[in-house]
């Protein structure tokens, strides 16, 4: 499809750069069957219904962003995805002044030796050292905040906290599964006395997620990466809610993208643990999900052109179009969908 098709303008406004204070307290858009209507977070009980499951990413933002130089050029890194127990891939700023087997000095003890660059123009980065890389980035590390925020505001002690959700365990991602971000213990208590039960997966999100379409097609876009993992004892409770008669509603849209990796054509999920670059577009056949809530989107973007899949062009855009007219909050700390096709 053209991905023209799929822009929108968005007003400078509508992006938010902080996040609803409390966090559920956020607006909510629901669509489903019977239209559109505009809603809080804290209505989601009401929403759903008993004997449906919501499904969190799990994983754990990482301060994966890094400022040092090589010689007296300054570099900068954002760490997209592991390699190995010292190894990462990176999106390096002025990587001009890099060339392979260069030292890069990232402050605070902190070295990392530069490798290969891969297609998309990311750069291997080897940490020098014996302690475990997670411990070399905490103390030389900052939250690795999306650019259409960084680009507008320096990040702060607010973001450590901010930019995790409740569920954060798995420590391995370098953005936020934000739609998770609206969540609080008592409104997991709210949905849990509605009947609403939840599971959780891990998907590493990269900074991948951020790279925008620069093809004029998406048969020739080229799909990030990502690890995942869904474990046994998981799939089975979550087949056993299909099984009921309840809907799986992925919460964000790391979540949908793991759950729809790990299900087989026949409606059944396996177990799953590896990488996935699943691209979901409009003609896609859902096999799992039941549902979606998520954040709004960049236009022109895989995640607009995945709800664009669940719901519908043209109701997207319209959809779009009326949270922009409502001042609806956009992006990583911006305010929610729920999506139930």
């Amino acid at each position: 499809m053209r991905v023209d098709l799929f822009d929108f303008d968005l007003p400078p406004g509508n992006i938010a750069l902080r996040p609803a204070a409390p966090r559920d307290s956020a607006k909510l858009l629901a669509l489903d069957a019977a239209g559109m209507h505009d809603h809080i977070v804290t209505d989601l009980p009401s929403l759903l219904k008993a004997g449906d499951c919501l499904v969190f990413n799990d994983t754990r933002v990482i301060p994966a962003q890094l400022e040092g130089k090589r010689g007296n050029a300054a570099v900068g890194a954002t760490l997209h995805k592991r390699l190995g127990l010292r190894d990462w891939q990176a999106f390096v700023r002025n990587a001009k002044r890099v060339r392979e087997g260069d030292i890069i000095d990232f402050g605070a003890g902190v070295e990392a030796k530069a490798g290969l660059r891969a297609e998309d123009g990311s750069m291997t980065l080897h940490f020098l050292g014996d302690e475990p890389v997670e411990i070399l980035l905490e103390r030389a590390g900052t939250m690795p905040l999306p650019p259409y925020i960084a680009g507008k505001r320096a990040t702060d002690a607010r973001d450590a906290e901010d930019y995790q959700t409740m569920f954060a365990r798995e420590k391995g991602a370098v953005a936020a599964p934000t739609a998770a971000l609206h969540f609080t213990p008592g409104l997991m208590d709210a949905l849990a006395q509605a009947g609403i039960t939840h599971e959780t997966l891990t998907l590493h999100v990269g900074a991948g997620t951020f790279l925008p379409v620069k093809v004029d097609d998406t048969d020739a876009h080229q799909m990030h990466s990502e690890w995942g993992r869904i474990d046994a004892a998981t799939t089975d409770r979550l087949n056993a809610v299909k099984a009921r008669g309840g809907r799986v509603i992925a919460v964000g849209t790391t979540s949908l993208r793991l759950l729809e990796s790990a299900a087989r054509d026949d409606g059944q999920m396996v177990p799953f643990a590896g990488d996935t670059a699943i691209f979901i577009t409009p003609g896609y056949r859902f096999r799992f999900i039941d549902g979606l809530m998520t954040n709004f989107h960049l236009p022109r973007s895989t995640l607009f052109m995945l709800v664009s899949a669940l719901m519908g062009r043209e109701r997207m855009q319209a959809a779009y179009a009326h949270a922009i007219a409502e001042d609806y909050r956009f992006y990583s700390y911006g305010d929610a969908s729920l999506l139930l096709p």
